[in-house]
């Protein structure tokens, strides 16, 4: 049989386990107890034993075996039941005087049990010191040890009572211990079999108690809604590249088409061709762009981080791009501190500064100033794009970064949308802080990168 769940908890094991260790611990302070205990009251049975013979000793070295008769009668007489005993006897083993019946000589200190006196002949444990005297004559004195031995029965029994205490204890507890994990740990699989079941906005409850549980409930709640966000951003992304690419590719289906009707002369295919490839580029870009995200919203690229020059790097976008301001009629103005530096992907980088760049001059009409500055301040590094065009909303300013999401409803203009969303996948890889504000008039982009980061990431 299947022993119940309970049982079968790595918590409930654990505390077997400790209730083990406690239980092999409380054995061992046991018999410790146990043996200093006996070892104290024999010593003290011995000490007293010992006294007496001594004095019983002198007494026969000063008045002779009459003397220590006579001792012994006396000390009998005054103590008739103990818990003092004593035996002399003489060499052929008859009893001259004592409390004991004769025995067998044995030297030493030893246990023995002999009849109590005077209590029915009842045997009892006596702790006795024998000894051979000059004549061949034989003296024991003894003390009883039932005091000794009720002392260790109770030893026993208070270790006993307490020790299955412990154990019904430790069992109780682990029960009780195993039965509320087993609780917590339910109410997160009942929120991931939901969650499984299609349910992503499920959470799972903390108790606020601030315990591993509460940190494990919250870990895993930040987990599912980073999961959450990322499903809905599939499906956002599944449905913008539905109705993105139908246009062009609908428009590549056409010119084939058409160049299948009506292309009677080599020029008119060519031409047919050339709008196809057109719109093929088109089409192949958006999938490039859409890779390029991906890959940057991906951690791997932290492994490729190296020190990266961004001072002279933003000289390079703005020497890049200084034709295109030209042809604009645009002001472009560059105003950059010298050794910057941060840890990052270069290519990546340099791709979103291109982005950022691009967009000012692309959607900023001729002769409009476009500026691109960065520089050291509060312990972060801010580069800024600021240009004096015609700006993004307020309300708009978070959607910008969506994935095909574009101002222009129409869609009339070239581009597909993904321009600022591969620069929020760059600066979240390089945890970069993103801004968009109003430049009055215009557009004000700032990227804020932590100088702690950057020196501790490479």
């Amino acid at each position: 049989m299947r022993l119940p769940r309970l049982f079968r908890t790595s918590s409930f094991r654990l505390t077997l386990l400790y209730a083990a260790l406690f239980s092999a611990s409380v054995l061992l302070l046991f018999a410790i107890i146990f043996w200093t205990a006996s070892f104290y009251m024999t010593s003290q049975l011995d000490a007293a034993i010992d006294s007496d013979v001594t004095e019983l000793q002198q007494g026969l070295s000063t008045g002779g075996p009459a003397h220590l008769t006579e001792m012994i009668r006396d000390r009998v007489d005054q103590m008739p039941t103990g818990p003092i005993v004593y035996l002399l006897q003489d060499r052929s083993g008859k009893l001259v005087a004592g409390n004991l019946p004769a025995m067998a000589p044995r030297a030493g200190t030893f246990a023995v049990e002999a009849p109590a006196p005077r209590v029915g002949g009842r045997l009892r444990a006596i702790r006795a010191h024998g000894l051979a005297l000059p004549g061949g004559d034989y003296l024991l004195v003894g003390a009883d040890a039932h005091p000794l031995n009720e002392m260790r029965e109770w030893i026993l029994r208070a270790f006993g009572w307490g020790f299955a205490i412990t154990l019904l204890l430790a069992f109780g507890t682990g029960a009780v211990i195993s039965n509320g994990l087993l609780r917590r740990v339910e109410i997160i699989s009942r929120a991931a079999r939901a969650i499984m079941e299609g349910d992503l906005s499920r959470r799972i409850p903390s108790r606020g108690a601030d315990d591993e549980f509460d940190h494990l409930a919250g870990s895993l709640n930040a987990m599912l809604e980073r999961t959450e966000r990322s499903i809905e951003g599939m499906r956002q992304v599944s449905s913008d590249i539905a109705h993105d690419l139908r246009t062009p590719l609908t428009r590549l289906r056409q010119h084939l088409e058409l160049a299948q009707r009506r292309g009677n002369s080599p020029d008119e295919l060519r031409a047919a061709i050339e709008r196809s490839i057109a719109e093929a580029d088109a089409i192949l870009d958006t999938f490039g762009a859409l890779l390029r995200i991906a890959q940057a919203e991906s951690s791997a690229h932290r492994d490729h981080f190296d020190m990266v020059e961004l001072s002279e790097l933003l000289h390079a976008v703005a020497e890049l791009y200084q034709p295109m301001a030209e042809e604009k009629r645009q002001a472009f103005t560059v105003e950059v501190e010298p050794g910057l530096r941060l840890c990052g992907d270069r290519e990546l980088l340099a791709q979103m500064l291109a982005n950022i760049v691009e967009n000012a001059m692309r959607h900023s009409p001729a002769g409009a100033a476009i500026a691109l500055a960065a520089r050291r301040r509060n312990g972060s590094i801010e580069v800024e794009v600021t240009d004096t065009g015609p700006g993004i909303p307020a309300s708009e300013r978070d959607k910008v970064f969506r994935r095909f999401y574009r101002l222009e409803a129409s869609r009339t203009t070239p581009g597909n949308g993904l321009g600022l969303s591969l620069v929020a996948a760059v600066a979240s890889l390089h945890a970069a802080e993103i801004l968009l504000a109003d430049n009055h008039p215009g557009l004000r982009v700032a990227l804020r990168f932590s100088v702690g980061h950057c020196d501790s990431s490479c």
